[in-house]
C-alpha cells in the first residue's frame, strides 16, 4: 500500500529541484499548444519546437489550417516521424475545429479525445497547460518513474492515471507531472538511473 508520507516526501522535493516545471512545446494558445502535442507523438518536443515556427506561422489558427493542403503540410512536418499520419491529422483537426468548435479549441476532454489524432494523453496536456484544469499526462517518464516508486504496478496509462489521481493532490497535477517528467529526464533514466545522485533515493523502494 502506497504511503501518504512517501508520496508528499517525493513531491516536496521534486518541487524543491524543479519549481518552475512546465511543457517544454513552445505555445502561444490553446491551439498551437493541441497541435503542438500532436505533432510530439514518436519524437521529441525539441524537434517539434524546430518545425512549429513555420507551421504556425503559414496556418496561424484553425480556419488556416482548415484550408491547408496535405502536401504542403507534409513538407513542413517530414522533419517529424510519421509526419504523413500526423499531416493528415491536423487536416482533419483544422476542419473539426472550424465545422464543430467555431474554430475554438474545447476545454472538455471529451470533446478533445473526439477531435482527430487527439488521444487521452494529448487531450490531458491541453487541459493541464492551456486551460488551468488539473490533469495527470503519464508518458514514459511519468509511468516509469512512478512504478519505480511504488505508486502504480500498471503500464496501461490509462489505469496509471487512475491510480495516480487516487494519491496525488489534485490542485498540482499538472505541475507535478511536468517534475517528474524532468527528473525522468535529468537523474531517473531507463536504462540507467542515477540512484546514487539522485535526492529521493531514500523514498524510493527501486534506489540501488
Amino acid at each position: 500500500m502506497v504511503q501518504v508520507e512517501q508520496v508528499d516526501g517525493i513531491l516536496r522535493s521534486l518541487a524543491v529541484l524543479y519549481p518552475d516545471a512546465t511543457t517544454d512545446l513552445v505555445h502561444a494558445n490553446p491551439y498551437e499548444l493541441l497541435v503542438a502535442t500532436i505533432l510530439s507523438a514518436q519524437t521529441t518536443d525539441v524537434r517539434v519546437n524546430q518545425v512549429t515556427p513555420e507551421l504556425f506561422a503559414r496556418y496561424p489558427d484553425p480556419h488556416a489550417l482548415a484550408g491547408a493542403s496535405r502536401e504542403d503540410l507534409e513538407k513542413i512536418l517530414r522533419p517529424l516521424g510519421f509526419f504523413r499520419a500526423k499531416a493528415k491529422s491536423l487536416e482533419g483537426l483544422g476542419k473539426a475545429l472550424v465545422e464543430e468548435h467555431d474554430a475554438v479549441v474545447p476545454a472538455t476532454r471529451d470533446e478533445l479525445m473526439k477531435l482527430p489524432g487527439v488521444g487521452r494523453k494529448t487531450a490531458n496536456v491541453v487541459l493541464g497547460n492551456a486551460f488551468g484544469i488539473p490533469a495527470i499526462t503519464v508518458d514514459t517518464h511519468v509511468g516509469r518513474l512512478t512504478r519505480r516508486w511504488g505508486w502504480t504496478a500498471h503500464k496501461d496509462p490509462v489505469k496509471a492515471e487512475r491510480d495516480l489521481m487516487e494519491i496525488m493532490p489534485e490542485d498540482n497535477w499538472t505541475i507535478d507531472c511536468h517534475r517528474i517528467i524532468y527528473h525522468g529526464r535529468a537523474v531517473c533514466h531507463a536504462r540507467a538511473p542515477k540512484c546514487g545522485a539522485c535526492e529521493l533515493a531514500e523514498l524510493c523502494p527501486s534506489a540501488s
